[in-house]
């Protein structure tokens, strides 16, 4: 299974050291050139790896990290998805009409033609997300929704393996409107730093 962050901004860097901290390679890549952000990548560890757009949306399971306006422009990069989880882990402000009225997970899934998505990691603000998540003992939450159960299984794994304590909220249309920006107003979930004792 092959991993990739498209984003390298404050989430996108957070990501990034969550896999580092567990040795777990992903590439990084936004629609700069790669040497433009080399240097970061390797100031992170040696399992972060810079990489073009068309080469990293090679991967298996794709970390959506940009600004919700930029998505279009990553959506580009292939004819189609067929095949791919796409983690989305943006937040916007959009107004529900420019949405056509879906929580903006299910707008994205629409976007990415032929991807399984899920939505995660976006509930925390990037300094909390930054850090370690083994915390008092426990690890902190982060809340995932898909109309896919395998896809949300596989990134509830890749969740574990980077140290958090996944939850699964349901489908888009559920879960997916507790963990969204609605327009000057956030799910509920929005911004919840919980965590979890086994």
């Amino acid at each position: 299974m092959s991993y990739a962050i498209i984003g390298f901004g404050e989430i996108g860097h957070a990501l990034a050291r969550a896999f580092a901290r567990n040795g777990i390679e992903v590439a990084v890549a936004t629609t700069r050139d790669p040497a433009s952000f080399a240097a970061d990548a390797a100031a992170i560890g040696p399992t972060i790896i810079p990489k073009s757009l068309t080469e990293a949306v090679k991967a298996d399971i794709i970390f959506l990290a940009v600004r919700f306006e930029s998505h279009l422009e990553v959506a580009k990069a292939l004819p189609d998805w067929n095949g791919k989880i796409i983690i989305d882990a943006m937040n916007t402000q959009a107004p529900l009409e420019e949405l056509g009225g879906l929580p903006s997970s299910a707008y994205i899934a629409k976007v990415f033609n032929g991807a399984t998505l899920v939505k995660g990691f976006n509930h925390l603000v990037a300094a909390v997300l930054d850090q370690d998540p083994a915390v008092h003992g426990g690890r902190r939450v982060v809340f995932l929704a898909s109309d896919d159960d395998g896809a949300a299984a596989k990134i509830g794994k890749l969740a574990e393996n980077l140290g958090f304590a996944p939850i699964k909220l349901g489908g888009l249309s559920e879960g997916g409107w507790l963990v969204h920006a609605r327009g000057k107003s956030w799910g509920h979930l929005i911004f919840k730093d919980l965590i979890k004792f086994e």
